[in-house]
């Protein structure tokens, strides 16, 4: 049944694939080009964007903008356990956009990233733009 189903699918983007001819023959060549160039780093990137699109993983980025807080603070602002906060911490930091600190039973986080926080707080800007 799964085979099938993949078949179909197969056969489906095939026959939905446009029809109509190509009118710039060198655009189109140039663009399937830099795409290729690009084919190996998308999914990386989708996996960037993946992490980002979440709520509780942006507060937390936004809120080390303001300066390095211990695990319990950033529990604190985000209202989450201290494991769960822990864990949206390893992800950040896996990305190397976070760093953190050691001191005796205390761990200090802080931005590692100045381009990704730019980046952030302009896209916020963005929206509020567009919003208001």
């Amino acid at each position: 049944m799964i085979l099938i189903m993949k078949n179909t699918t197969s056969l489906r983007k095939h026959r939905d694939v446009c029809t109509v001819p190509c009118f710039d023959h060198d655009k189109v060549n140039a663009v399937r080009a830099s795409l290729a160039r690009e084919e190996e780093r998308l999914p990386e990137l989708a996996d960037f964007y993946k992490l980002l699109g979440n709520t509780t993983r942006l507060k937390i980025l936004l809120a080390l903008s303001e300066g390095e807080l211990c695990v319990c603070d950033i529990a604190h602002v985000l209202g989450l356990s201290i494991a769960a906060t822990s864990h949206q911490l390893k992800l950040l930091r896996d990305q190397g956009w976070l760093r953190k600190r050691d001191d005796g039973k205390m761990v200090y986080y802080r931005l590692h990233s100045a381009d990704l926080l730019k980046a952030l707080k302009g896209d916020l800007k963005m929206l509020e733009a567009r919003l208001g």
